[in-house]
């Protein structure tokens, strides 16, 4: 069991960044395809909330604790950051920049996260120690990979094109070319660093969130319902023709599922349930992850050539990502064995104790009673 418990948080994580690959790539070619950001946000709030709340219904309507006023306003808290938030900046920034300045800027995501959980006493550094040492340089190793990735090429590494290819995507992208509309250099980035701090906030308000209410699908179902109101309203203002939300075109379908489904519905789960396992920091160092993950995946599909700075910058973020993972394994480990030692000094204290003032009661003829301490008795049955 705690292998498992160890290796399942490591897997979940991976597995997200794996999903979360597949909808820059599908939610990039549903926008060229004439999809606004803002609808696409709204769909996929609204399909990620009728995909969550069959599960909410029928394993917590049971178990789940009782529903307050504190506890909705945390939840509408955590859909104005988590999702909203998050994803409308996203987009928006995707829309006005580049997939690569999309992912690289993401990978911001540990620092912040990092900055805020110290904020909040969700972590400590502890730079004295090796674990709070490892977990900071980790942490600027992993970004520092992630920008070196994203703005440095170099040379091409010498390797044969992928024998698979996209055609759909292939044209897309020579569509895309063509057109006069390349975005604003500065306007993008910047909601995509919005976006990836509105990201880390809901990290920190989700760990809360897992201590008052421990009912993940539940939480996630009214977080998505409020996000699809919220998101709603704000698409309705730019594109309130109704042409503008056909779902017509196929790409708009699958990316508004796909989103909605995979990378809203579960992952919240899924991240609700690794942050209460390992804490908001360790979730969010897997996120430059996404950027060899997307490299590979733009290779394979798209037939995108490999550079140094590709192969460089994935080594720091491994590299990054492996001394964050030891530090906070190692500050886990010494907080259990901190645990287990004070539990068992209380345990000796308490039979001490025990052993000290055990009195035995010897009746005598007289009515009378003589109280002898356990270590007498011992000595006089010597």
């Amino acid at each position: 069991m705690a292998g498992g418990g160890e290796l399942m948080p490591f897997l979940v994580n991976v597995l997200l960044q794996v999903c979360y690959a597949g909808m820059n790539i599908i939610s990039m070619l549903a926008m060229q395809s004439g999809m606004h950001p803002l609808v696409l946000v709204a769909f996929r709030q609204i399909f990620a909330t009728m995909a969550i709340a069959p599960f909410a219904y029928f394993l917590e309507w049971r178990t789940r604790p009782k529903i307050t006023l504190p506890i909705l306003f945390q939840i509408f808290l955590c859909s104005i950051t988590g999702a909203t938030g998050n994803q409308l900046a996203y987009f928006v920034g995707l829309k006005n920049s580049t997939p690569t300045i999309g992912c690289a800027l993401t990978n911001t995501l540990p620092a912040f996260t990092f900055i805020l959980a110290v904020i909040f006493r969700q972590e400590s550094v502890g730079i004295k120690t090796k674990a709070g040492q490892a977990k900071v340089v980790g942490t600027i190793v992993c970004v520092g990979g992630a920008l070196l990735l994203s703005f440095y090429h170099g040379h091409t590494i010498d390797i044969k094109e992928s024998s698979i290819h996209w055609t759909y995507a292939e044209n897309m992208e020579k569509k895309n070319s063509l057109s006069t509309d390349q975005g604003n250099p500065i306007l993008g980035p910047a909601f995509l660093i919005f976006s990836s701090l509105s990201w880390s906030l809901w990290f920190i308000l989700q760990a809360r969130m897992n201590e008052r209410f421990p009912a993940p699908y539940t939480s996630t179902t009214l977080m998505c319902f409020m996000a699809s109101i919220q998101c709603g309203i704000i698409a309705l203002i730019p594109k309130h023709d109704i042409s503008a939300w056909s779902l017509a075109d196929p790409i708009r379908l699958i990316a508004s599922l796909y989103a909605g489904c995979v990378c809203s519905a579960i992952a919240f789960v899924l991240i609700s349930w690794a942050i209460q396992m390992k804490g908001p920091l360790y979730v969010s160092v897997f996120s430059p992850l996404l950027l060899v993950i997307v490299a590979m995946s733009s290779w394979a599909l798209l037939g995108e050539k490999l550079y140094v700075g590709t192969a460089l910058g994935s080594l720091l973020i491994v590299m990054g990502l492996y001394a964050v993972l030891w530090g906070k394994n190692k500050e886990m480990r010494q907080r259990s064995d901190f645990k287990n030692s004070e539990s068992t000094k209380l345990d000796d204290v308490g039979m001490v104790e025990k052993d000290d003032l055990e009195l035995q009661f010897n009746a005598k003829s007289n009515g009378n009673y003589v109280v002898t301490t356990r270590q007498e008795k011992q000595q006089q049955e010597k």
